[in-house]
Order: C-alpha cells, then sequence, then structure tokens
C-alpha cells in the first residue's frame, strides 16, 4: 500500500474483482480484525473511527466508517476523500485509501493515539505552560497555513479536531475535513453549518467565507488554550450566536493573569473583522509565535486554564450536541430573523 501523499485515484468497490495489492482493505478483511483490536475509539459527525492494521506491513491505521443514506451525503464524504487527496504535511491528518460499498465509504487514515489536545491538556500530569500553548499554536498555524496555500478551508476547526501524534510529545495534527471546501475566489462560497462556539461573523450573518474564517477560529482555540474559557458561549446558541456578532468577548482578568500581552494581542488580531484579521502567515510571523529561545520564562509559570478547561469538558460532554448541515441552516435561519439588524 501505498504511503501519505500519493494521490487515490480510484474509489474500489467491495464487489470489485481487484488484483490483490489493489484491494483497498476490504470489509471482510476489517471486521476479522476487530476482534483483535479496539473495535471504535471515536465517533464523529457522520461515523465511527475503528482502529485496524494493514495486513502485509502490520502497520496500525485508522478505518473512518461512514453511512451513507443517498447519493447527496455520498457526495459529501467523497469531497472529503477529494479535500484529504490534497493533502501532505505533518500537521494535517494523512489518507491512505478509501473504498466504498453500498451502504458505507471508509477512508483508511493514519493513526494517531494521543487523544483530543484538550483532554491531553487537562490531565493531572500534565504542566501546561505558555511556552507549550505556543508549540501547539504554531503547528496549528504551520497546517491552517498549508491548507490555505492548496486554496482549501477546513471551516470546521475546534478543539474536537486537534489530536496528539502520542501521549508523551506536543506534536499534532488536524483531522476532520468533513466540511472543507475547495476555496475558489471568483466563486463567493457561502456555508450553513460548523459548531456554534467557533463560528465567524461572516458564517453567523450568512455573508461570503474565506481564508479569514479559519483564522476567527483559530482566535477562539488560542483563546480556550491560554484562559479555558469559551470566549463566545452564551446559555444557548442563540446567545452564543449574538456574542459573536457583537464582538462580545473581552480578556478575563483572573484567566488571562499570567498570561503575555504578546499572547492577548495574537488573540486580538484575529477575533477581529474579517478583513482585519491575521493571515496564517500572519500568525507565523507574529511576535508571540517566534523566537522561542528567548520565551524560556513562559515555561515555568503554570498556566490556569487546565481547571477551567476540565470544567468545560465536563459540561460538553455531558450537553455534547453535533452541529448537523440542516440544522445548522435552520437554526442559523431562525436567529437571523429573530435577531436585531444592527450587528457589528
Amino acid at each position: 500500500m501505498d504511503r501519505p501523499g500519493r494521490e487515490i485515484t480510484h474509489i474500489s468497490s467491495r464487489a470489485e474483482q481487484l488484483a490483490p495489492e489493489t484491494w483497498l482493505i476490504p470489509h471482510r478483511v476489517l471486521y476479522s480484525n476487530y476482534k483483535q483490536l479496539p473495535l471504535c475509539f471515536h465517533r464523529g459527525r457522520f461515523g465511527q473511527v475503528h482502529k485496524c492494521a494493514e495486513l502485509s506491513s502490520g502497520l496500525t491505521l485508522a478505518a473512518k466508517i461512514i453511512k451513507v443514506k443517498g447519493m447527496r451525503e455520498r457526495d459529501e464524504v467523497k469531497n472529503e476523500i477529494g479535500v484529504m487527496n490534497q493533502l501532505n504535511h505533518v500537521n494535517l491528518i494523512q489518507l491512505y485509501d478509501a473504498f466504498e460499498s453500498r451502504t458505507n465509504l471508509t477512508l483508511i487514515m493514519e493513526y494517531v493515539e494521543g487523544g483530543e489536545l484538550f483532554d491531553r491538556i487537562v490531565d493531572e500530569n500534565y504542566h501546561l505552560t505558555e511556552l507549550d500553548a505556543i508549540v501547539f499554536m504554531r503547528q496549528i498555524c504551520q497546517g491552517v497555513q498549508y491548507l490555505h496555500q492548496q486554496y482549501i478551508l477546513h471551516l470546521d476547526l475546534k478543539p474536537e479536531n486537534i489530536l496528539c501524534v502520542n501521549s508523551t510529545g506536543n506534536q499534532i495534527k488536524i483531522i476532520d475535513f468533513g466540511l472543507a471546501r475547495k476555496y475558489r475566489p471568483r466563486e463567493k462560497l457561502k456555508v450553513n453549518f460548523g459548531t456554534p462556539e467557533f463560528l465567524a461573523p461572516e458564517v453567523v450573518n450568512y455573508d461570503f467565507v474565506s481564508f479569514p474564517t479559519d483564522m476567527w477560529s483559530v482566535g477562539v482555540i488560542t483563546y480556550m488554550l491560554l484562559s479555558g474559557l469559551s470566549p463566545f458561549l452564551g446559555d444557548n446558541d442563540a446567545e452564543t450566536m449574538s456574542n459573536i456578532l457583537h464582538a462580545n468577548w473581552d480578556f478575563d482578568s483572573d484567566a488571562f493573569e499570567l498570561v503575555s500581552e504578546e499572547a492577548k494581542d495574537f488573540i486580538s488580531r484575529l477575533l477581529i473583522p474579517a478583513k482585519c484579521r491575521l493571515s496564517a502567515t500572519g500568525c507565523m510571523k507574529h511576535t508571540w509565535l517566534n523566537n522561542l529561545e528567548d520565551k524560556a520564562k513562559f515555561h515555568r509559570v503554570r498556566l490556569k486554564s487546565q481547571v477551567k478547561l476540565q470544567r468545560y469538558l465536563a459540561a460538553h460532554r455531558k450537553w455534547k450536541k453535533h452541529f448537523y448541515v440542516v440544522t445548522a441552516a435552520n437554526r442559523l435561519k431562525r436567529f437571523r430573523q429573530d435577531r436585531p439588524t444592527n450587528s457589528v
């Protein structure tokens, strides 16, 4: 089997009679392996992710199995495959293979075992410092920079979609390209989906989206990583989206007590109107993400965000809700109808 970075030019059907070397890990092989490996280690928006192995090498991989009910859903998954087919970057999850059956499409991807970034951070044995946050955000920005250079918008950047490669190092990967879109500047793009807390104002307003839309989400993730608080979270989705539209946020004095002015400036240059936001390249040039050798002092002070993140994750998972495309469209439509017209 080819390694990440090669282009997948076909999606094979389970019924096809292919030469052995071109099989894309057929279901009958995957199911037998599931008896030996954990059955399911992640449940996402549209499917489950199972641990599997490549028979020829023993390489551990991840199989994202997505049930599809019609051509629309099938096309959406093939869009995800098409997007991932263009990606080859150390901070982006890599696609190995893909195949389909009558009811499922399966994506075979590299396996990472470190879990979600925020789960790693709230571990009682993890000592989170601002320097750690810088290392994480540099990688996120590098991954987003690469995406944007390929004219791809992720459109669902959030903590759940940032995974650690392992449980000891600080390398991360961005995952889940199910909502990603190829950006064509001449074709004005609007979207009606996303996760409320991380939606950019232009998504809430149903305005055109572009590269800055992802950068807003980067700003929200940075804010949460450093403070443990979600900057726009309200008591319900309508209040959250109203906070986003009116830029109703500030630096909580207690949560940001130990956070540098450089970090706060970085966030302030992202949670602003789209035309003024830092690009991913601009983020990589920002002083906060550079001159790490001069930031040794940041490695000594433990941030307060860990305890607050523990509370956030506990509440978030208790009431966890997925913002499906249809539901998002309806809720956003109702919100736009009910809200006053004056907004930032």
